[in-house]
């Protein structure tokens, strides 16, 4: 029943918007009472929470099962896998991800709070630590923050906000680009006119 409170949550808010949404419109689309839906959601602004939280969850999934079938890629593969995975995953919702994301974003856990997002971190800072000779970033814990939250911000771009000129292949690519240049830079591969 959670789960089609929070289907028709989405339907309506990808519809209406905040504003046009509420607990009675949520009821109705889902076929239940009202008072079901205040048995798991005390108010609307709970509804948005569980969404957001559902979608990190489905998120970090992704990441998970990328992880988890490993096998004996190169770090950027590694990356590649995880950004395409991304990628999929936020085309199964585009435009509740829009909402949620551009309209909503004050209703996202904090991600220190986020069991899974604690979970893929330390997926992650386990998936570098076993590529540490590729690495030109001192610190991996730091280095997998800055990976996860280069690649949220870049992902919801390219699903988001992205010029209709670029393929979509030439932006993932150019994503895994991204990240692979970060994690072999270093203090000591710093190059420019002033270095």
């Amino acid at each position: 029943m959670v789960e089609q409170i929070l289907q028709a949550t989405a339907g309506i808010l990808e519809e209406r918007g905040y504003a046009g949404m509420n607990t009675n419109a949520v009821a109705a689309r889902a076929g239940v009472s009202v008072g079901s839906v205040y048995q798991y959601f005390p108010n609307k602004d709970s509804l948005i929470t569980a969404l957001h939280e559902r979608h990190g969850a489905q998120m970090y999934a992704a990441i998970d099962a990328v992880l988890a079938n490993a096998g004996a890629r190169t770090l950027r593969e590694h990356l590649a896998a995880m950004v395409h995975a991304w990628l999929v995953a936020h085309q199964v919702e585009p435009e509740l991800h829009k909402v949620l994301e551009k309209e909503l974003p004050f209703f996202d856990t904090p991600a220190q709070d986020s069991a899974a997002d604690n979970n893929s971190f330390q997926r992650i800072l386990d998936m570098l630590g076993r590529h540490r000779d590729e690495i030109g970033q001192p610190d991996l814990d730091l280095a997998t923050w800055v990976l996860l939250r280069m690649m949220e911000s870049l992902v919801h771009a390219a699903v988001m906000d992205a010029p209709a000129r670029f393929a979509p292949a030439d932006i993932e690519r150019g994503i895994v680009d991204a990240l692979d240049g970060y994690l072999r830079a270093g203090p000591g591969n710093v190059t420019g006119p002033n270095k």
